[in-house]
């Protein structure tokens, strides 16, 4: 199939829309985190905790998806497992108590667990893998419109129908969703004709984290997105509000600029890597010297720099998706057979790690006495966030220095 009309009426848009609700679920938790902990009375470590509910549910499902994107009807199963965000968007909605509110997030998180990478199972199987970059990044901008839409438009909703309004209205939106995907999208089959052993496939996707493309990958992705996706969803809204001193509206925007940053990244950096991969320059490449760029722009926000901040939380949000450039990258470099538990894998480790820094940033914050104003200093953030820069930082330099022998450099080599 190529990128045609159809393609993008019957494959793209269900898949599109699908990843807007995601990230929609993801980074709205940022807006609505100050009215919540005000109606229940909860600190930063439960509000960490109850964010990290969506990583951690998230995470648990993504190896058991691949076997099951692999083996079944992509469509089927995106669209079945799409029910499971409206039961937890419900019980959110109706939550009474901090427990009730991580159920609820963390059934969120598995109902859209499948929406990314039954995506990307599909393109893998549809497309030729030159396309892969620019669709991929085609469809990780929807999700930053799903971003930018859970921004400053929810801080202008919330006074009319209230944070329970607006998860009892992404309950149903989530319902119809499964419904669009079930029977817009057509079949998705497994690549071969005869079933292969489920063992087998278990079997192949534990082999996924010891090869050593992915050894040598993954860290510096991994911690690239989770890091981004701990921060827009729920820390960096914090920060705005209680380090750099701004109002509640005032933080929504420039939660909106950065997300807006991240869907000019998605389309331009993928729309990039496509054109220098023609070129003999791999994808790999072009997200490393990205990462290398955010992780400069999120030291320029730790210390303050005098910066506009505008533009500044725009940067950090465009050259935040350089990490998922890697599913393009890994994808070229397995064959198709294994292009959904490939995906999900580096997935699962995103998601792990996003669920541990949201809960530990929140963790290591509460070592600090709150202020008289129940804001906590300055210094709580920089050094919580700053462990997580380091550690992002390691990734950077293990890509670089990492041991590499002659069957890493041969599986290198099946990217670029």
């Amino acid at each position: 199939m190529n990128l045609n009309l159809r393609f993008f009426l019957h494959v793209f848009m269900p898949f599109a829309m699908g990843y807007y609700l995601s990230y929609f679920f993801r980074v709205v938790n940022g807006v609505i985190a100050e009215p919540v902990a005000l109606e229940l009375g909860l600190g930063p470590a439960s509000l960490g905790w109850i964010g990290s509910a969506y990583f951690l549910f998230f995470a648990s499902s993504q190896l058991p998806l691949g076997v099951l994107l692999d083996r079944y009807d992509t469509r089927k199963v995106a669209s079945y497992i799409l029910i499971i965000a409206a039961i937890g968007s419900l019980t959110f909605a109706f939550a009474q108590s901090a427990l009730m509110l991580w159920l609820g997030r963390g059934l969120i998180g598995l109902g859209v667990s499948a929406c990314l990478m039954a995506a990307f199972r599909a393109y893998a199987a549809l497309l030729p893998p030159e396309r892969l970059p620019l669709v991929n990044g085609l469809q990780l901008a929807s999700g930053g419109l799903g971003a930018l839409t859970a921004t400053l438009p929810v801080e202008l909703m919330l006074p009319l129908i209230g944070w329970r309004g607006l998860f009892i209205g992404l309950a149903v939106l989530s319902l119809l969703l499964a419904v669009f995907v079930r029977f817009r999208v057509p079949p998705i089959l497994p690549t071969t004709d005869k079933p292969v052993a489920l063992s087998i496939q278990i079997k192949e996707s534990l082999a996924i984290f010891r090869h050593p493309l992915f050894l040598r990958i993954a860290p510096a992705s991994v911690i690239n997105q989770a890091l981004y996706v701990a921060l827009l969803s729920l820390w960096a809204a914090i920060w705005l509000r209680q380090v750099d001193g701004y109002s509640q509206a005032a933080t929504a925007d420039l939660l909106l600029w950065s997300a807006a940053g991240m869907v000019v990244g998605f389309l331009t950096l993928g729309w990039l890597a496509s054109r220098l991969q023609s070129l003999g320059i791999p994808t790999s490449l072009v997200s490393i010297i990205c990462m290398v760029l955010f992780l400069l722009l999120l030291t320029l926000v730790l210390i303050r720099a005098d910066l506009p901040a505008t533009p500044l939380w725009f940067l950090l949000g465009l050259f935040s998706t350089a990490g998922a450039l890697m599913y393009a990258a890994l994808s070229q470099g397995f064959p198709k057979s294994l292009s959904g538990r490939v995906n999900t894998a580096l997935n699962l480790m995103v998601f792990i790690s996003a669920f541990l820094l949201q809960w530990l940033i929140g963790v290591m914050v509460s070592f600090w006495q709150p202020l008289e104003n129940g804001f906590y200093p300055a210094q709580a953030y920089q050094v919580s966030i700053g462990i997580c820069a380091a550690v992002q930082a390691l990734a950077l330099i293990w890509y670089f220095i990492g041991h590499r022998g002659r069957s890493k450099k041969a599986a290198l080599d099946t990217v670029t």
